[in-house]
């Protein structure tokens, strides 16, 4: 079996653009003529996707110096949350990020809280309450694991990496927080 290679995407394929093309500029003009608009950031989104690894919209030629083969490498959006493409490997690049430079070679315990709707939707407007509910979620969690392994809150190091799922919270508001925690606890 040989080796596979770089293939390049081919969004205007796929039955998703398909349809956001198709249908996206109605909706926009739907919208426009009963004196409404889409949020600029989800306007941004799907023009971006739109726009994403179209080679008519740019890209990059890339040429093997040993084999002098070339490649057009259409540029992406970048965008968060809706571009599969993009949030594929955003993922993917946070994930190897963490596994090869943050976190130790420990076993990892998930912490998943999910919010009733009234708060998720007052978290969404005041981004500085979200961040003081992660401090007490990071302080409960860590004096759990302090605990459990029979430490003192001055003998015991805990550390925790927080991903603030927005997939959904930027269609419909609805934040939810991630702990990634070690199970351990070690003497300082």
């Amino acid at each position: 079996m040989g080796s596979v290679g770089y293939q390049r995407h081919r969004p205007e394929q796929t039955p998703l653009y398909q349809i956001v093309e198709r249908h996206y500029p109605a909706f926009v003009e739907h919208l426009a003529v009963a004196g409404k608009q889409l949020p600029g950031h989800v306007g941004q989104a799907f023009e971006g996707y739109l726009q994403c690894g179209r080679l008519e919209r740019g890209f990059l030629r890339l040429r093997c110096d040993t084999c002098h083969a070339e490649h057009l490498l259409a540029f992406s959006c970048k965008r968060r949350g809706f571009c599969p493409s993009c949030g594929a490997r955003r993922m993917a690049d946070g994930a190897a990020w963490l596994v090869d430079e943050v976190l130790p070679e420990r076993p990892i315990r998930q912490w998943v809280l999910s919010l009733p709707f009234p708060l998720r939707f007052l978290l969404a407007i005041h981004p500085a309450l979200m961040g003081r509910v992660l401090g007490i979620v990071y302080r409960v969690i860590a004096g759990h694991l302090i605990r459990q392994a029979d430490f003192t809150q001055q003998s015991a190091r805990t550390g925790a990496v927080t991903l603030i799922q927005r997939r959904q919270w930027r269609l419909c508001g609805f934040p939810r927080q991630r702990k990634e925690a070690k199970p351990e606890c070690r003497r300082a």
